[in-house]
């Protein structure tokens, strides 16, 4: 039996943990103890308790490993990404770190190592959607609408997080990229908000995130964009949070003491947007694709509507996120895919035999995009 270590052991790499345990020896990571006990107590996977913000930790935690999972917060993702190829080990990571893992390409290629990022729900499903019809059609306009959200709304923020408060933040803070007529347009998060309706949900807020991210680069498509859901209301007061200085990284004096307000404000918020056991969440993603095949103008649109797992008590964003990394670990397994060097998640795509095999992976466990055409 193969083994694979999990670096983090969040929700969602609590779920990647425990769906991995199936069909390989797992062993858990984290700094933090009650995580692991969980997973170790209710499922009997074996953990370990890593400081893995040190390379030394991260070089202990995946030296017997044949696979690893890279599930860390994403200000750690890039530097716990090279030490993990560094050592040579087969990688899907969903750390989403801001900088560009492309950087790692050679020295990936160097030691032989697949390394496939950004391997979650969006990025990660959607961009795997992307690279499929992009081999199979020219594509001339690509649309993601993405996002997590509780059942039962709360005052004020109408939200729980289900990852890190700091990588939540980074959506509300960090500018959006997107692709307007070949021509790369840069605008500040929470921009361009638009309204869409969605059913079973209602109404949603969308705004411009930076989650096209790899697709500027792999895809040739002339108009591509990416945006995040909230419940109505949320743009505006992220907005005032945001002017008012809480996210900023920059220290400032607090009687005496250097403080970075972004990481008060994510202190802060985390009680407030932690999702508490028994609260039930939903996932809700819109992709469109549109252009032409076999001559002829189509349009391609996946939904994707989860909620929260009452059987196995499974947040929906961890279950969407972690069972499309753990299908891209089981393909990486079994040698379906073998491309040395960084993969986002589109290369995945590009073949129709490990798209189905992703998609059917996840419809097996009852994560079923919906695709209708035109």
């Amino acid at each position: 039996m193969k083994k694979v270590s999990v670096l983090g052991a969040g929700l969602v790499g609590k779920a990647i943990a425990i769906d991995l345990y199936k069909q390989f020896d797992v062993t858990s990571f984290d700094i933090n103890s009650n995580a692991l006990e969980f997973i170790s107590k209710n499922f009997g996977i074996k953990t370990g308790v890593a400081d893995l913000s040190t390379k030394e930790e991260v070089i202990k935690t995946i030296k017997d490993a044949d696979i690893v999972v890279c599930a860390v917060p994403g200000f750690m993702g890039f530097e716990t990404l090279r030490t993990i190829i560094e050592t040579g080990k087969n990688v899907v990571d969903i750390s989403f770190f801001p900088e560009d893992a492309f950087e790692l390409d050679t020295l990936a290629k160097e030691k032989n190592v697949i390394a496939i990022t950004d391997c979650g729900v969006a990025p990660g499903m959607g961009n795997i959607i992307c690279g499929y019809h992009y081999k199979t059609m020219k594509v001339n306009n690509y649309k993601c609408f993405v996002g997590g959200l509780p059942v039962e709304r709360e005052w004020p923020f109408d939200y729980k997080a289900v990852f890190s408060p700091i990588d939540v933040i980074e959506e509300y803070t960090r500018p959006a990229r997107y692709i307007q007529n070949n021509e790369l347009i840069v605008r500040e998060a929470l921009s361009d908000t638009e309204h869409l309706y969605f059913d079973g949900v209602g109404t949603l807020e969308a705004f411009n995130s930076d989650g096209l991210r790899s697709l500027m680069k792999t895809m040739q498509i002339p108009n591509m964009i990416e945006k995040t859901l909230r419940f109505p209301g949320t743009v505006e007061y992220m907005k005032v949070l945001r002017a008012s200085g809480f996210f900023d990284k920059e220290e400032v004096d607090v009687k005496g003491m250097k403080v970075r307000p972004i990481d008060l404000t994510a202190k802060i918020l985390f009680p407030k947007w932690e999702l508490k056991p028994g609260q039930e969440e939903f996932t809700v993603m819109k992709v469109i694709i549109e252009g032409t095949e076999n001559d002829k103008a189509v349009k391609y649109t996946y939904d994707l509507f989860d909620k929260f797992d009452k059987e196995t008590n499974t947040s929906s964003m961890a279950r969407t996120t972690g069972y499309t990394c753990t299908a891209a670990v089981n393909l990486v397994s079994e040698g379906k895919y073998t491309y040395m060097g960084i993969s986002p998640a589109e290369f995945v795509g590009y073949e129709k035999e490990n798209f189905d095999y992703m998609v059917n992976y996840l419809k097996n466990r009852n994560v079923i995009y919906k695709v209708t055409k035109e």
